[in-house]
């Protein structure tokens, strides 16, 4: 399982349902091949900045697997799904513009 390519002309899919289990740091299972996936309020994916210099349209971060032809190698080798998936724009936002 993992993050994987859309289909044709699909902008939006539901996501399943996610378990939010929190571990200690020595037990975390994340795998390797992992994207960090922004998570927006709104389908702009900007906000107002505030004094702390946080997006008022940013929630969060979530680390998502992904397939690992998904992953490409950063300069010294070392897997990068990152660039990947921020290149084709994917979030997460909790609604869509009507």
């Amino acid at each position: 399982y993992g993050l994987a390519d859309s289909y044709p002309k699909v902008l939006f899919e539901d996501i399943p349902p996610i378990l939010l289990d929190p571990v200690d740091r020595a037990e975390d299972a994340t795998p390797a091949a992992h994207y960090v996936c922004p998570i927006y309020k709104e389908s702009a994916r900007k906000g107002v900045l505030s004094t702390t210099g946080h997006s008022s349209n940013h929630i969060c971060d979530m680390l998502v697997p992904v397939l690992e032809e998904h992953v490409l190698k950063d300069p010294l080798g070392k897997p990068d799904s990152n660039k990947f998936w921020s290149r084709r724009g994917v979030a997460m936002i909790t609604q869509l513009d009507d």
